[in-house]
């Protein structure tokens, strides 16, 4: 009898050689990424990191897909040879993630530990460059060959048409009445077609240059800015931003100023805030000593929309092994929150599933990366599109919103096209 197949958790462990250097500061980040099959960029307002080549990966499923990473990233870290002369976090060994919204998603998840990374933190630039099995070291100057930009695009519904997602809302809400939540996510999808294949480079470079207050990121065929952190650890310190509660941006400065006030006034608004963050508080409680929740949220302004923003700090203790939970693990047990779920959340969550009809895959899942030292930034896949692996000319968007008891089925909708503007920005010829 043949031996049976490895499992996706059996992922081999190889051994890494790591050298992190110091260099000049090298400009735009984006500018430096080659045409490459495997690129990851995390970038916010110039600073982060872009990489490319694959030294190592695993692919997981199920609900222990992002413990599972976590687990093989710490064997992969404890075999290897790690010189890091900058000893900063996003330096030294690093690999970059992205996971899927629902336990059960074909889409499962994926952590990436590339060749070569360049980065910029606080005034410090480096080089990261990883060997796996002694191969040969990959080039640090790749192909720079122009950006592909977007051509002719055209969109087309997704799982359901407009209409259908309006009598979507029009039932969860009559869900909500009932007494069945108190809030449900829906989310809805677009196809995007280009005439040419599609460049992930160029798209995550409008992203973050139209976003720079946002995280743009390039991640296993995800693209997109987000503007929600769910976890960032540097070392004892944890921190998250909780969005819920938005309004489109008109353009005119005092009109925007005035829907500002409103949205910091509107009950329905705050009613889906506070869930969001105590959601969030309640999940974060097991880890920390110690936590600093604002009572009340600031509104954040974006160039198309306004959200109502808590910003959450926590200090970690340690387990009961002595060891403070890594930022995957973190990610792992605040994914999802009532922000992409709604509330009470194990409740909502299964009604989304029977309400919205489509797989999420990655989107509203946790996207970003977990260095050496466990530190890390795990935002939620937010405003973005997922590549279609069958077909490069092709990209899915996606959006969503919080739905209560209050909710319009029209205004829901109208928030779902403020939040797809930036992906249609990017895709823009």
């Amino acid at each position: 009898m043949s031996a049976p197949a490895p499992t996706r958790q059996a992922a081999r462990v190889p051994t890494l050689q790591v050298r992190t250097h110091a260099v000049a500061d090298p400009g735009d980040l984006l500018d430096l990424i080659p045409a490459n099959d495997s690129v990851s960029t995390w970038v916010r307002r110039g600073d982060g990191m872009v990489a490319w080549g694959e030294a190592a990966r695993i692919d997981t499923a199920g609900a222990t897909r992002m413990l599972d990473a976590d687990a093989w990233f710490g064997r992969l870290r404890e075999g290897a040879d790690i010189s890091d002369d900058v000893d900063l976090p996003g330096t030294g060994l690093i690999a970059f993630g992205s996971f899927s919204f629902d336990d059960d998603a074909p889409a499962g998840g994926a952590l990436i530990v590339p060749r070569v990374v360049v980065g910029r933190r606080a005034g410090h630039a480096w080089i990261t460059t990883i060997d796996p099995d002694g191969a040969a070291p990959l080039a640090i100057d790749g192909d720079r060959a122009p950006l592909a930009l977007p051509t002719d695009v055209t969109y087309s519904p997704g799982a359901v048409t407009p209409q259908e997602w309006k009598a979507k809302v029009a039932d969860a809400v009559a869900r909500i009445r009932a007494g069945e939540a108190a809030k449900i996510v829906l989310a809805r999808d677009v196809w995007a077609t280009s005439s040419s294949p599609l460049d992930p480079r160029a798209l995550v470079t409008r992203f973050s240059h139209a976003y720079p207050t946002t995280w743009a990121f390039a991640v296993d065929g995800l693209v997109g800015a987000t503007p929600e952190m769910l976890i960032r650890r540097e070392r004892r310190m944890v921190a998250s931003r909780v969005l819920a509660g938005t309004i489109r941006r008109t353009g005119d400065d005092e009109r925007d100023l005035a829907h500002a006030a409103a949205l910091a006034r509107s009950s329905k608004d705050l009613e889906e805030h506070e869930f969001a963050v105590e959601s969030l508080a309640r999940a974060l409680a097991p880890f920390v000593e110690s936590a600093n929740v604002p009572e009340v949220p600031s509104v954040l302004h974006l160039p198309n929309v306004m959200h109502l923003a808590t910003d959450v700090t926590a200090v970690l203790q340690r387990g009961a092994d002595g060891a403070r939970p890594s930022a995957l693990r973190l990610a792992a047990a605040l994914h999802p929150t009532a922000a992409v779920g709604g509330t009470p959340t194990a409740d909502a969550v299964r009604l989304v599933g029977e309400i919205e009809g489509m797989d999420r895959g990655r989107y509203a899942g946790p996207v970003g990366w977990i260095g050496s030292e466990g530190d890390g930034e795990w935002c939620i896949a937010l405003r973005c599109g997922a590549l279609d692996p069958a077909d490069p000319r092709r990209i899915r968007l996606f959006a969503g919103c919080g739905i209560v008891a209050a909710s319009d089925p029209g205004a829901e909708l109208d928030e779902t096209e403020a939040k797809l503007e930036p992906m249609r920005q990017a895709l823009l010829g």
